[in-house]
Order: structure tokens, then sequence, then C-alpha cells
């Protein structure tokens, strides 16, 4: 048996041919189902290859709650399947567990079992971001109360609001709203405005600036090349700047090439010594 409620099959019943599909607007057809169903699994002894059967058939007359059920919680951004899918584990949870003796019936057992389901796996897995269980349900609470504070206040609840309502402090009451940017993030690819016209959001981000960390060495090498001459300047700069060699600057110059490298040992001996100076 699969718990997708789109491929979830059951066999045949000998007894009644074969199950037709269940609508949520038969709900006295579907509690009957579930009755005799249940009525057939309590009487099967475990072991037994129809026990199988006769769970799969309460597991597929309890389909329609679970949908409705998890129909509540679809405005939160999860997929509504993974809801269903939720929603059905906890009612095969509740097949399991289900005991006709205690004088429940079986609804009013499994809903607070799929609900504790959805619940939990809002609170487990529906954050993009890990938040401390304190503040997830910090947040519920809050969202909770917004809309009663809204009806009773006529106006939109501050955090001095929430706070005197929920009994927190206010500090409690921003952390609460602010953990409620990791309840989901926005891709790195999603479109955005930019300007006049509009970008990926990843094209917007910064990095970071390897020249802005040597900014201070890069003032302290101009300022020592300052006090070199014109000529001792265009020389380093047609060494490192143009990357020409010795014998390149010399033909430009006019120079001999053992004068160029004299030149630039020079230059740069002056250089340490005015950058040592600068310490």
């Amino acid at each position: 048996m699969s718990t997708r409620a789109d491929t979830l099959t059951i066999e045949p019943d000998p007894e009644r041919g074969s199950p037709e599909p269940l609508t949520e607007a038969w709900t006295a057809e579907r509690d009957r189902r579930v009755s005799v169903a249940l009525e057939r699994l309590r009487r099967i002894p475990p072991g037994d290859p129809a026990r199988e059967r006769a769970r799969d058939a309460v597991i597929h007359a309890g389909m329609p709650l679970a949908r409705r059920l998890a129909r509540r919680f679809s405005c939160r951004g999860e997929d509504p399947d993974d809801l269903v899918q939720v929603a059905l584990l906890g009612l095969i949870k509740s097949v399991d567990r289900y005991d006709a003796s205690h004088g429940v019936r079986f609804e009013h057992f499994a809903a607070p079992t799929m609900l504790g389901e959805l619940r939990r796996h809002f609170r487990d897995r529906g954050w993009a971001l890990r938040v401390h269980r304190r503040l997830q349900e910090l947040h519920l609470e809050i969202s909770r109360a917004v809309p009663q504070l809204c009806q009773a206040l006529q106006r939109t609840p501050d955090v001095r609001d929430l706070a005197g309502h929920l009994g927190r402090t206010e500090n409690d009451i921003r952390d609460g709203l602010e953990c409620a940017h990791a309840y989901a993030v926005s891709s790195l690819n999603s479109v955005v405005r930019s300007g006049s016209g509009f970008a990926e959001l990843g094209e917007l981000l910064g990095e970071q600036d390897r020249r802005l960390e040597s900014l201070p060495d890069r003032q302290a090498i101009q300022a020592a090349v300052a006090t070199l001459t014109p000529r001792d300047q265009q020389i380093l700069a047609l060494r490192f700047c143009g990357d020409l060699t010795q014998a390149e600057i010399a033909q430009r110059l006019g120079l001999s090439q053992m004068h160029v490298s004299r030149l630039l040992a020079r230059c740069l001996q002056q250089l340490r010594q005015a950058l040592a100076d600068q310490l």
C-alpha cells in the first residue's frame, strides 16, 4: 500500500466487490465504512493476510478526512500534496493505535492525531532556517493573537499590545516577530526591482573587496613613490606597470641596461626606507 492519496489502491473486497471512490460529501457512508472496516480489522488475528487488506480499507475510508484537515494549513506556503502526505501519516498511525474498547469514535481519535502530525511538520520542517523551538512556539502564539487583537482593538496591534496580551516582555515579542524571516527564504535567482529595471537577487549581493583590505598599504606606497624624482617614477612605472624589461626601458629612455638596473635598485631601496619610516 502506498501512502499517497492519488496512488493508494485497495484490493477488491470479496464480500463487497471493488471499492467505490469516496467523496467528502458521503460523510455518513464514510463513517459506516470505517466502522465496518474497523470491526473486520479487530476480528482478524495478527499474521493473517486479510488483516493487511482490512487495514488498507480503514485508511482508504479515512482519506477524505485527511484531505480536509490538510486543507486547513494550505495557506502557509507548503505544497498541498505534501500536507496531504503528512495527514495520511497521522491517519495510518491512528489506524494502528486505535482501540475501540475505550469508547471513542475513530474519527474523534484520528482527527487530533492527524492535526498533531501537521503541526509537528510545520514546527520541525516548515522553517527554512533552524530556529530554537521556544521562538517557533512564540511565533505561533503571536500569529494566533494578531487576528484576535485586530478585532478587539480595531487596528493592527503593536509590540506593546502583543506583550500585554500574551504576558511576555516586549523584547520577547520582537524576537518572535523577527524569527518570522527564517520561515521562508528567497531564491538567489528570484527577480527583484533594481533601480529602473529588474535583476536577479544574487546579482545584487556584495562580496569581499580585496582592494579595500590593501588600501592602507597602497596609500603608504603612493606616499613613498611621491618622494622619488619624476624620472625614477617613470622607470618604476615602465617596469612594474608597463611590464617592460630593463633592456626595453633602457632603449626607450636612451640609457644603458646597467644604468637602468642601478636606478631600479636605488629606487627600491629608497622606497623601503620611506615605508620603514612610516611605521
